[in-house]
């Protein structure tokens, strides 16, 4: 059975790799794909837990889609009424390659804060305001997903993987910044100076002849008052939700619908008073959760289902298993997770590596057959650091690693093979270049 499951798994990321070539959606491919691997896990186990299982996959699925949709409402919220024009419109610099760096340089610290598919989002639509060229567009698409998922890598709130570290003890939030901000920066920094020579040296679509940037007008019957409160009041519900997780302790979604909430009431309250406003022009909620794009939520409920399968399965364990077994190296075995966490949700990665590594005490790692290697287990270990920088950075290396990158695949409709060529390759050479720092952190004692 296990390997029938590793079979369609494999087979269905391969149609979903080649989705340009075949012409077959690949949300189509998802979900067909997480429906054949649960029957074929329940006709082979007949176990009674599975229907039990299957529950609790679609309900920790559902709380990332729940967030994803609030997130998602929000964005363009504020992008029907303007909001980006303001950030856009005091974008001073006219060139492309200067751009490409200030977007990546906000992405990473914004990533830091909110979470990377969030932030993906913000800056992708408002990149949309700034470079026509699709192609070219896309170059700036990869490299926020990678500033994303690395701003998110050092930060305890900056990822899921991350926030599960550090809410289990693995890790504690001023040893995990301080140790991983330069190694992320590093990984963000190499591929963003070798995509330069992919970036024209023009000037962006925001640039005029004269001294100030102009403005890009608002949507109709949407003034400047009306604009700048949708744009504050959205990213601070946004910037709400780690708050209200860490002063309540409940999921990051249960913020996200508080914050969804707000927007939109705030927005009903602001059209109510607009009396002599065509109903026709007006950007309610209602009306702009219609413009969500299904598709990408619906892929990534097939995909995260289907991962789960590998997961109640005892697939995902099994290979942390191995990996301890034949690779005995934190370098190697953390290094390895963030390959595959390009591929497989890193989330069930990190949670499998947790499960087999229990926290050591500085006493039991003292004690132990091999001391300089348990001592990386301790809390704030070497090889907790680790993988929360291999899991987060490593989903950069395919276009699908990442909720980042599905979300910027569905709104910029990248392709995966040209990800694959020209993107690829550089975020690998970022990666290494920062679990060397890493390396070289530890070994100077840092």
């Amino acid at each position: 059975m296990l390997a029938t499951l590793i079979a369609i798994f494999c087979a269905g990321y391969l149609l979903i790799a080649l989705e340009h070539k075949i012409g077959i959606n690949k949300s189509a491919v998802a979900l067909l794909m997480c429906g054949a691997l649960w029957a074929i896990f329940s006709l082979a186990g007949h176990d009674p837990q599975i229907g039990a299982q299957l529950t609790a996959q679609l309900g920790s699925t559902c709380e990332i889609l729940v967030y994803l949709i609030g997130a998602m409402t929000i964005v363009d919220l504020i992008d029907t009424h303007g909001g980006f024009n303001v950030i856009t419109s005091r974008i001073r610099t006219r060139s492309k390659r200067r751009l490409l760096w200030l977007l990546v340089v906000i992405t990473f610290f914004m990533s830091a804060v909110l979470d990377n598919m969030t932030t993906a989002i913000i800056m992708i639509m408002l990149l949309r305001r700034i470079i026509d060229d699709r192609r070219e567009r896309w170059i700036f698409a990869a490299l926020i997903v990678a500033a994303a998922n690395s701003g998110g890598a050092w930060s305890p709130i900056g990822d899921v993987t991350t926030i599960m570290l550090w809410m289990r003890g693995n890790v504690t939030a001023g040893p995990l910044m301080y140790g991983l901000l330069l190694p992320s920066l590093v990984s963000v920094a190499v591929p963003t100076a070798i995509a330069m020579r992919y970036v024209s040296r023009g000037e962006t679509a925001a640039a005029t002849q004269s001294a100030e940037p102009a403005a890009a007008p608002l949507p109709q019957g949407v003034d400047s008052r009306m604009s700048h409160t949708i744009l504050v009041t959205g990213v601070a519900g946004l910037l709400f939700v780690p708050v209200f997780k860490e002063l309540t302790g409940l999921p990051p979604y249960m913020g996200m619908i508080i914050a969804l909430g707000a927007n939109w009431a705030l927005t009903e309250i602001l059209y109510d008073r607009k009396r002599d406003m065509e109903e026709s022009i007006q950007n309610r909620v209602s009306k702009v959760v219609k413009h969500i794009d299904m598709p990408t939520i619906l892929f990534f409920l097939g995909i995260l289902m289907a991962v789960g399968v590998l997961q109640s399965a005892g697939i995902l364990t099994g290979m942390a298993q191995w990996f301890d077994k034949h690779l005995h190296e934190p370098y190697a075995i953390a290094g390895l997770i963030g390959i595959l966490s390009s591929v497989v949700d890193n989330v069930p990665l990190v949670a499998a590596c947790m499960g087999m590594y229990p926290v050591a005490d500085a006493a039991t790692a003292a004690a132990s057959a091999d001391p300089a290697f348990m001592q990386g287990f301790v809390t704030d270990g070497l090889f907790w650091h680790l993988l929360s920088y291999c899991a987060g950075v490593g989903g950069s290396l395919l276009i699908i690693g990442s909720a980042a990158g599905v979300v910027a695949m569905g709104l910029e409709k990248i392709e995966f093979g040209w990800y694959l060529r020209k993107i690829s390759p550089l975020v690998l050479a970022g990666y290494l270049a920062g679990m060397l720092a890493i390396w070289l952190q530890h070994l100077a004692g840092l």
